[in-house]
């Protein structure tokens, strides 16, 4: 069987894979196994979802799953995924619940589960979760049933934290937000405007249905007219649950993850907060930011894919930044996740402090060429292990030599191989990706 965890928690088509009924036990199964790690104390989690529509009925799940088994609520609302994992520490919870499918369409919808301090739970004990998912044990009751508690302050307090995080006002300057309609709807403008920046808010209204439909960081082009169209000195994407950040200069030319962190490395070397002056990434992120580290004399260290793995090596080794193409960038001496809030804070605290535009400041990076191509397939473990797309990738490897790679991984999310090449060449990219793409259908 399937590990029910995946990279970012258990996700699946809602009132489907992803049932009421599963939701319920996830989440009293986490009660169970995180309170009998500390019998201390009658356990306490942050719950909090995105404003997709079947996060209404999974909320009502994961509550009544949790206080089933004698946990006690705290219940957000809407708000960020990193304001979720925020509050599990400063209300000193026991553990949080994010009800999000982050980037995924509508009729997705998923479970994130935070320990104690607004950390991403360790592999083990997820292990744990799922295995008891069968053996709940005997549900306390009478007042041993959890309480549940309505949070009205939790987006004052995280604007207020953001607003500490931030290191320079942004009086002077104008940004068009895209909040994608999803958990950055109301967080997003409020923090910025807080922060003295002129806000032009687009993609702010969700209804339940309308989340990343067409909007925000997955689809970048309607930021990039209105950056023009408004004359504003930055644009910012979210996702729908707004752990990612991407960007838009004044031109509206795209300004991706690998960007930002290159920006945000600089600046924190020069304040002298860069830990070991070094930046940590995934295999993903394109060549261009290895040169432009190894020229300022940054340490460039990467990791696999997936912002739980760039999380990792920052607790282990006590780095201060570090994330992903796709715009998770995680500051560790302000969070304990990927916070696009927060990114983009201090991607405009850069620009206000230097009188810098964007596209000077990403332009300490140039990026090459590089070209992703997501493969639907039957099977991606079969895919990913087959001998016909291992030969493919060698003799495109073999074409490409020194100036350029490929990488080949199963998403962690979907039933999808991603194809990702870099070459000197547009052209290049793009056909030896495609060439790749067609192999692994036909393998899988």
């Amino acid at each position: 069987m399937a590990r029910l965890f995946g990279t970012d928690g258990v996700r699946g088509l809602a009132n489907a894979e992803l049932s009421p009924t599963l939701a319920l036990s996830i989440a009293a199964s986490a009660a169970s196994v995180l309170a009998a790690h500390d019998r201390s104390h009658r356990p306490v989690a942050v719950v909090g979802r995105d404003p997709r529509a079947s996060g209404e009925m999974l909320e009502a799940a994961v509550v009544a799953g949790l206080t089933s088994a004698g946990a006690d609520v705290l219940r957000v609302g809407v708000l960020p995924t990193p304001a979720v994992a925020f509050l599990v520490a400063d209300t000193r919870a026991d553990f949080g619940v994010m009800i999000s499918a982050s980037h995924n369409p509508m009729p997705d919808n998923g479970i994130k589960l935070f320990a104690s301090g607004g950390h991403k739970l360790p592999d083990g004990i997820e292990d744990e979760i799922e295995s008891a998912l069968d053996n709940l044990g005997t549900a306390p009751t009478g007042s041993e049933i959890g309480r549940v508690t309505d949070v009205d302050d939790a987006l004052d307090r995280y604007a207020e934290h953001l607003l500490r995080s931030t290191p320079q006002r942004l009086d002077d300057l104008r940004v068009v937000v895209d909040c994608a309609n999803g958990a950055a709807s109301k967080a997003a403008p409020e923090a910025y405007r807080r922060a003295g920046a002129e806000v032009i808010a687009i993609n702010a209204e969700p209804d339940g249905i309308n989340i990343n439909d067409g909007c925000g960081s997955t689809h970048m082009d309607g930021l990039m007219a209105a950056v023009v169209e408004h004359k504003a000195d930055i644009g910012i994407a979210h996702d729908g649950d707004a752990d990612r950040c991407l960007a838009v200069d004044a031109e509206g030319q795209f300004v991706d993850g690998d960007q930002i962190m290159a920006v945000l490395a600089l600046a924190m070397s020069d304040a002298g907060e860069l830990a070991d002056n070094t930046l940590v990434a995934t295999v993903m992120s394109n060549l261009g930011l290895h040169l432009a580290m190894r020229e300022h004399g940054v340490t460039l260290r990467t990791t696999a894919v997936g912002d739980r793995y760039v999380l990792e090596e920052l607790r282990a080794s006590g780095y201060s930044l570090g994330g992903e193409q796709s715009g998770h960038v995680v500051l560790p001496g302000y969070a304990t996740t990927g916070d696009g809030l927060l990114t983009a804070l201090r991607l405009m605290s850069r620009m206000a402090s230097t009188g810098k535009s964007l596209a000077s400041l990403a332009g300490v990076m140039r990026r090459l060429p590089q070209v992703l191509v997501n493969v639907p397939v039957a099977d991606k473990v079969a895919a990913a292990k087959s001998k016909q797309v291992a030969d493919a990738v060698a003799d495109v490897e073999a074409e490409l030599g020194d100036t350029g790679r490929v990488l080949l991984r199963p998403s962690g999310t979907e039933q999808l191989i991603r194809v990702m090449v870099e070459a000197p060449g547009q052209d290049v990219a793009q056909a030896a990706a495609d060439r790749l793409a067609g192999v692994v259908s036909v393998a899988s």
